[in-house]
């Protein structure tokens, strides 16, 4: 067994959402945090702009901005606020949960500069590793941000602040911790505070186990509800945020309840085998499939399906 690199679009996460950056409750697979009052916006009424303090310098954008490109996993947090995108990247376009937002809108990526001054967007938002980031300023005001600096919540609320909507941002994050985390009591209550649950993902032919912030409905199962994460889990993948494993192994990193992401091309295969067939969560019927595309996300519109979610299949409601 080793550790792998995940692709980029794994990297980012929902988050979500998430994706990473680090435990809201301390500061999503996946940290130094800077205070969320290192980036800050001040209106400017007479240009109709804010000049948003941004990790790499201040940044000129529009008060009020209505045709957003996004090119990193921050769609999410666009939709969430209510501000229209005329761009986004190839992952969120997967995202059937964000089809009635993003339906009109094109597929992008940095390396095509002619679609994006095509759309004449007047905000760029992405992560600081996208390319041509001098050239993407030419085009429009671009705000980057790096990933895992900022814990998914911090991120949600950073985001706000380039959009001019921080009070609804935080105003959404105060609620959302509150459900989450009341959610969490009661199912700790039923299932017992002692029991484990994991979050493993078959991508193609590899598997892997998730930590605490690596998107995928890890911040609310163990930031935000404090479900406890398996002996297994906790040693391998708590610090990075995600690991690679093999089928063989599969039982050991399996908790009493398990969230199983995957996607219309991984490899289900092991599920025949009759290893996987005699773990208890199997044999109990406590493993919960998702759909990789709508669950790897830490965004406000992720988090509140994978919230239901959760409260559905633990809590039985």
């Amino acid at each position: 067994m080793k550790k792998v690199l995940l692709p980029i679009v794994l990297i980012l996460m929902l988050l979500v959402s998430a994706c990473g950056g680090g435990n809201s409750n301390e500061g999503a697979k996946n940290t130094t945090q800077p205070s969320p009052s290192a980036t800050t916006g001040t209106e400017d009424n007479k240009t109709g702009t804010i000049t948003y303090k941004s990790e790499s310098g201040d940044v000129v954008v529009p008060a009020n901005p209505q045709r957003v490109v996004v090119l990193s996993s921050l769609a999410g947090n666009v939709m969430a606020l209510g501000v229209n995108i005329v761009g986004v990247d190839v992952w969120s376009k997967k995202n059937t949960n964000y089809d009635k937002y993003i339906k009109d809108a094109a597929e992008v990526s940095e390396e095509n500069l002619e679609k994006i001054i095509e759309l004449n967007p007047d905000l760029i938002l992405g992560l600081s590793t996208v390319k041509n980031i001098e050239k993407l300023k030419e085009i429009a005001p671009t705000v980057t941000f790096t990933y895992g600096k900022l814990n998914y919540l911090e991120q949600h609320v950073e985001i706000g602040k380039v959009l001019n909507k921080e009070k609804e941002a935080q105003a959404w994050v105060d609620d959302f911790q509150k459900r989450a985390q009341e959610a969490g009591v009661k199912i700790k209550e039923k299932i017992g505070a002692d029991t484990t649950i994991s979050v493993v993902e078959s991508m193609q032919k590899q598997l892997y186990v998730f930590g605490d912030n690596w998107g995928r409905g890890t911040e609310i199962l163990y930031q935000e509800m404090k479900l406890a994460m398996p002996a297994k889990v906790k040693e391998m993948a708590l610090k990075d945020g995600y690991y690679a494993i093999s089928p063989e192994v599969l039982p050991e990193y399996m908790g009493d309840y398990v969230i199983m992401s995957k996607y219309a091309e991984s490899d289900m295969s092991f599920q025949e085998t009759e290893s996987y067939k005699n773990i208890p969560a199997v044999k109990n019927k406590q493993v919960f499939d998702v759909n990789g595309n709508q669950y790897f996300f830490n965004d406000p519109l992720t988090l509140d399906i994978q919230l239901a979610f959760f409260i559905e299949k633990l809590l039985g409601q």
